[in-house]
């Protein structure tokens, strides 16, 4: 119970989550200015996406296959078991809490918000059930951002202070990782507002949300090697 109330303490908790709760009232009450710059966005690239049909096919295999929320939690699954095999089932049960957590939190807002979706006289893909927040966005970034700080972790520290067997990720590699996480939380996002089946602020909200989990999952070090009482792994515990 303490270390979940240091965690809701943490600055970075509170303002992701501040922001979260300040976007999700706007779009509940139907802000003017948001409704008219979400239009003007989904117009735009809805446009685009009418007459660049090529173009349109790769975002739905993207968006549909590579960045699909199942693919994220497969993702996810499996780090979960590479973990628990090398022995840190604290940190598997973590990444595992939060990625069933952000299916949560979309069904729930979607319900409790349950905003439509964009409509179009000539869509490109339909999608169901409420728009915000978009699925897609929250679940990529809640993965894929907690496996590239997991990355960033195992290459800051020596193997001798975590476990005997693991070796530090090498730079090139750390840095191919975090790209990639990057690419595919930013990149999902757009695919699912160009498709025309998410508002921009359904996105942002899926990456704030996303990054409170994050944020949520990591403040005490339970996936880092260290004790939350302890600042160096391996040193004594205080």
């Amino acid at each position: 119970m303490r270390n979940d109330h240091v965690r809701w303490r943490n600055p970075l908790v509170c303002t992701l989550f501040g922001a979260s709760a300040v976007l999700t009232v706007l779009v509940a009450l139907g802000w003017g200015p948001l409704l008219s710059l979400d239009g003007w966005i989904a117009r735009g690239l809805h446009s685009y996406a009418v007459s660049h049909p090529g173009v349109t096919r790769l975002m739905r295999v993207l968006s549909d296959w590579v960045w699909d929320p199942w693919t994220m939690r497969a993702l996810a699954g499996a780090v979960c078991l590479w973990l628990w095999w090398r022995g840190r089932g604290r940190c598997a049960l973590r990444i595992a809490v939060a990625t069933v957590a952000a299916s949560v939190v979309s069904q729930g807002l979607k319900f409790l918000v349950g905003r439509e979706r964009p409509v179009w006289p000539d869509p490109v893909v339909t999608a169901d059930y409420a728009s915000y927040p978009s699925g897609h966005a929250l679940t990529a970034t809640t993965v894929c951002g907690l496996l590239g700080w997991l990355a960033a972790q195992g290459s800051a520290r020596p193997a001798a202070q975590s476990l005997p067997r693991e070796r530090a990720l090498p730079r090139p590699a750390l840095a191919l990782l975090v790209a990639l996480a990057a690419v595919s939380v930013l990149g999902v996002g757009f695919t699912r507002i160009y498709l025309g089946v998410h508002w921009f602020s359904d996105v942002v909200a899926g990456w704030l949300l996303g990054a409170v989990l994050v944020a949520l999952a990591v403040s005490d070090g339970a996936c880092s090697g260290r004790s939350p009482v302890s600042p160096r792994a391996g040193g004594p515990a205080r």
